[in-house]
């Protein structure tokens, strides 16, 4: 589960790499592809690792907490870039405060909440994380939702919120708009 959520930590900066180096006309997609990596990759952190973290670390509660503040400024900024597209005027300015946000984010969990976890959970119990981490990214919203950074949030919510985003990407590759 820590390898895993470390190389999506990895192609996270590669993706953000991609979306600055695009030609004019490929900056959306590649943003699209940013996008739908970090829903997917905070949404399972959230239902899988977090409430793991908060019940097996000494102090859990507080480590989290940070955890989750930090997704919700990432989301936020995620949220309205997205809303108002590649083409606003202050949308790199933005990408470059959302690039500096997620990485302090996964800068903080690779140390406080990984590091820790490695220490006290055993190679089954990461193992047996790792897939349900890949189970909850399969079911998860691909666009950011501020306000359900919590595992009863997303199970509620996550998977009706990803059938909408889906059938959205779906209606506006249809209209060739992806």
């Amino acid at each position: 589960m820590i390898e895993l959520l470390m190389a999506q930590h990895g192609q996270i900066r590669d993706l953000f790499d991609e979306v600055e180096q695009a030609p004019p006309d490929k900056v959306e997609a590649a943003f699209g592809r940013l996008t739908r990596m970090l829903s997917v990759h905070e949404t399972a952190e959230e239902e899988i690792v977090h409430p793991y973290a908060r019940r097996k670390l000494d102090n859990g509660q507080g480590v989290v907490a940070d955890r989750l503040h930090e997704e919700n400024r990432a989301k936020r900024l995620l949220l309205d870039l997205h809303n108002d597209g590649v083409d606003h005027p202050r949308f790199w300015e933005r990408l470059a405060e959302l690039r500096t946000a997620v990485q302090a984010h996964a800068r903080g969990e690779e140390r406080y909440e990984f590091t820790r976890l490695r220490a006290h959970t055993s190679t089954a119990e990461r193992r047996a994380m790792g897939a349900a981490v890949r189970a909850a990214e399969s079911l998860a919203p691909v666009r950011p939702h501020p306000g359900t950074e919590s595992a009863t949030k997303n199970l509620l919510l996550g998977t009706p919120l990803a059938v909408m985003d889906r059938a959205r990407e779906l209606i506006r590759k249809a209209l060739g708009k992806v």
